[in-house]
């Protein structure tokens, strides 16, 4: 099992007190805000030293918009204490002063194996002439670009631009682009599913959808009939779940079916999620994070 959606921060060291404020108003009561907003490599470390992930991806994150700041420096650290079951996901803003050479430094300097944007958390629109060029070297240097999408819940964050429909214009644009629509979407399931069935490069993880049972049913139902099953990744968005959380969550979905009634989700098709070989849809090759260690061959890693 992978864990493709974690992240590690620690306030107020990686962000500022207006957004802190939001993410606890947006909490409410339903989860812990000051364990959620103080997670240090130490917290993430034991929280997974015993869980059934092999492999767990750490997101770096960088927002000027809303004064958030996770360098990429930070997350390569952790990493590389743990190379055997840790992966690093760099981050850039495109409001920084080269936003493609950032990316190619903690790509081949710090041996980060993916990038995290969010356009709605960054305030840019996807097709922005300031990522492209980031697009660009992501495409060039074959790593896979997970795209955030917006929270309902933040004042600040235009929805506008995180619309899964965007998307589009850039899967189109850059082919080659390996892409994952975190959330399924949320709260656009239904395009998101029409954008993975219409592009071959592009997956979307359900991290957090499960915490809406209603939701989360009917997204895996419209999978199933669109036969995209296979284009869904696991990820958990801890710390606001835990792998756990998640997977229980999913065999929910499965028994409401039944109880209810209603047309079936199959458990082996959730479990399929659960054990899908991420690294292998979005072309990331797991290992140490030396960036000059030997990479396997191309054709095994697309196998």
């Amino acid at each position: 099992m992978i864990d493709l959606h974690t992240h590690i921060w620690q306030y107020p060291d990686h962000m500022d007190e207006a957004y802190a404020s939001e993410v606890r108003a947006s909490l409410g009561r339903s989860i812990d805000a000051s364990e959620a907003l103080c997670v240090t490599p130490e917290v993430h470390w034991g929280a997974y030293t015993a869980s059934a992930a092999a492999h767990v991806v750490v997101q770096a994150f960088r927002s000027r918009h809303l004064g958030v700041d996770v360098p990429n420096e930070y997350v390569a650290d952790y990493v590389r204490q743990h190379p055997d079951r840790l992966i690093g996901f760099a981050a850039v803003d495109p409001s920084d002063d080269d936003p493609a050479g950032e990316l190619q430094q903690a790509v081949e300097g710090l041996g980060l194996k993916g990038l995290k944007l969010a356009p709605a958390y960054q305030n840019f629109h996807p097709m922005d002439p300031r990522i492209q060029p980031v697009y660009e070297m992501a495409q060039r240097l074959a790593v896979p670009v997970m795209f955030g999408k917006a929270s309902p819940h933040i004042a600040r964050v235009p929805l506008k631009y995180g619309h899964p429909e965007l998307l589009e214009d850039v899967a189109v644009a850059y082919p080659e682009l390996r892409m994952c629509v975190t959330h399924m979407g949320c709260p656009w399931q239904a395009e998101t599913i029409a954008l993975i069935r219409k592009h071959p490069n592009v997956y979307a993880d359900l991290s957090g959808v499960h915490a809406h049972p209603w939701e989360l049913y009917n997204t895996l139902r419209l999978a199933l009939e669109y036969g995209v099953m296979h284009k869904i990744l696991f990820g958990t968005d801890y710390p606001f779940f835990t792998a756990e959380q998640t997977i229980s969550g999913l065999m929910r979905a499965s028994e409401l079916a039944q109880t209810a009634r209603l047309p079936e989700i199959p458990r082996e098709r959730i479990k399929e999620i659960i054990h899908h070989d991420s690294f292998v849809a979005l072309g990331i090759r797991p290992g140490a994070t030396d960036p000059c260690a030997p990479r396997p061959d191309d054709a095994v890693a697309s196998a």
